[in-house]
């Protein structure tokens, strides 16, 4: 645990989930320039306050006094959020947390936004709140200044209104745009993606993707050779009745293994709000007959164990910016416990990440099913 030091107080903050000898901070430099200028500038914060993409709720945390509202496509962020708030002794209802389906309740005052990696989730975040802003409420925006380009500022331009940056300090900026009256652009999201004529299925599904989900313009190519290698592997030659799949994103993984297996009950799981609302759309649209689980959560938290005969996974090697393979570990262990005995994990990745090995450690065996030089599917059996 680290401690901020900011004009608001000190607060002991954690990232979540709450790793052993973690070296990162649950906040950075952007978070620390956002709140000393709405103390030097003298920034009213009686008013109704909403804060975006806050990643471990360190800005909601110290502004909690005000009771702003904070909005997030993360599960983690708001399990970060709720940690932080019960270490510093602040009651949870102090911040009220909304996902990003949600909007807000009533006009904004103030609106404090953390840039997000994705370019598209700024975008439609901008859209989002345009409604619930006026001519009065002040923005601003920050991060570090690698995240704001070009492209950033006309975005705040093209929807908010005229838009400047400040000087760097400790490599973050912030952004400021008032608020201008104009014809708005129509909200490009959610995008639509046609898989007709894709190997790996026999029908014509349409995927319907929100801003934050991944590879969301196109099918990303490890998918497409993860599920080339299911069709080709013949999957179904061991009937599964429960399947998850695991980081679901749109849920394509899972609406094709739907497909392979009629009769089997399919969760999709994802820590992004935005993905499982697309995987539910995706999935209800392609067997509306059926029903299924969508869940957001912390990889499989929450999930019974020993319920599981089937676990798919196309693991993320990055959580916000910073890269490593302790989510996929994260999810191996996870899948072993909710697993049946004889239930299989199929995951795909990286050849260069050595899946292999921490499976073979994990579950006491892995076999490599398929491979190019990018990607690698592996397959270990709880036993």
């Amino acid at each position: 645990m680290e401690q901020l030091n900011a004009p608001q107080g000190q607060f002991n903050l954690n990232r979540f989930p709450v790793k052993p000898k973690d070296t990162l901070r649950a906040w950075d430099a952007a978070d620390e320039y956002i709140l000393k200028h709405l103390d030097n500038s003298l920034i009213a914060t009686d008013g109704n306050i909403l804060i975006m993409n806050d990643s471990f709720g360190a800005l909601s945390t110290a502004l909690a006094h005000a009771k702003p509202t904070m909005l997030s496509d993360s599960y983690l962020a708001e399990q970060g959020l709720k940690q932080n708030l019960e270490q510093n002794d602040i009651t949870p209802g102090q911040v009220c947390f909304i996902n990003s389906l949600q909007t807000p309740e009533k006009p904004l005052d103030l609106v404090l936004i953390k840039i997000p990696k994705s370019h598209a989730m700024l975008e439609e975040q901008l859209h989002r709140i345009r409604p619930f802003i006026r001519p009065s409420t002040i923005i601003i925006a920050g991060a570090m200044s690698k995240m704001i380009h070009t492209n950033t500022l006309r975005l705040f331009e093209r929807i908010i209104g005229p838009t400047k940056t400040s000087l760097a300090v400790k490599k973050a900026r912030l952004i400021f745009s008032d608020v201008e009256e104009m014809s708005l652009p129509e909200n490009p999201y959610p995008l639509t993606l046609d898989l007709k004529g894709e190997q790996f299925t026999r029908n014509h599904y349409t995927l319907s993707n929100h801003a934050n989900v991944f590879s969301r313009e196109s099918m990303d190519i490890g998918s497409r050779f993860f599920l080339q290698t299911l069709q080709q592997e013949n999957i179904a030659s061991d009937e599964a009745l429960s399947i998850i799949d695991l980081g679901c994103g749109n849920g394509v993984v899972g609406l094709i293994a739907a497909e392979h297996f009629p009769n089997a009950h399919l969760h999709f799981v994802d820590e992004s709000y935005m993905a499982v609302d697309s995987a539910r759309i995706n999935f209800q649209r392609a067997f509306p007959e059926r029903e299924a689980c969508f869940t957001a959560t912390d990889c499989l938290s929450g999930l019974e164990a020993n319920s599981a005969d089937l676990i798919l996974n196309n693991p993320p090697f990055h959580q916000q910016n910073v890269v490593g393979d302790f989510i996929a570990q994260q999810m191996f262990r996870e899948s072993k416990k909710v697993l049946k005995k004889g239930g299989a994990l199929w995951v795909v990745g990286n050849r260069h990440l050595g899946y292999h090995t921490a499976l073979k450690r994990l579950m006491g065996n892995c076999t490599l099913v398929a491979g190019n030089k990018k990607f690698v599917v592996l397959k270990a059996v709880k036993r």
